[in-house]
């Protein structure tokens, strides 16, 4: 077992798939964590996961969550304290909607394999970029 303890970047290390800002955080065989950041007034393009699922804890900022699986559509609102999850297959997009970045912690199970895990779909806003 190799322990890990890390400070959350004041810089982004890489843009995610959907546009999003993820600093990296730690890893273990089951999981991975990250710190995502959308700056105001940007959405998302959305995607939809080949073999992954995400549990998301909304850290600062406001924001909004739109989940679509074969069963249910719904959109959420993400403010501090709100925790979510993205099983696998969902489509999913969010949005920024505060004065603040919107910040969320998320687990991935298991942990991220790269960027072609992210399959875009079509989502409920048009996407910032």
């Amino acid at each position: 077992m190799i322990w890990q303890t890390k400070q959350v970047s004041p810089t982004c290390d890489l843009l995610a798939p959907d546009g999003s800002e993820i600093r990296l955080l730690v890893q273990a065989k089951g999981g991975s964590l990250v710190h995502c950041a959308l700056q105001p007034g940007q959405v998302t393009q959305a995607v939809r996961h080949r073999t992954v699922e995400e549990v998301w804890f909304c850290i600062a900022g406001d924001g909004q969550l739109w989940r679509r699986s074969a069963e249910q559509q719904e959109v959420v609102d993400l403010q501090p304290g709100m925790a979510a999850t993205i099983p696998l297959g969902t489509e999913f997009q969010f949005r920024a909607t505060g004065e603040q970045p919107l910040e969320i912690v998320i687990t991935t199970m298991p942990p991220w394999p790269g960027a072609d895990e992210a399959v875009p779909v079509n989502g409920h806003w048009e996407p910032s970029s």
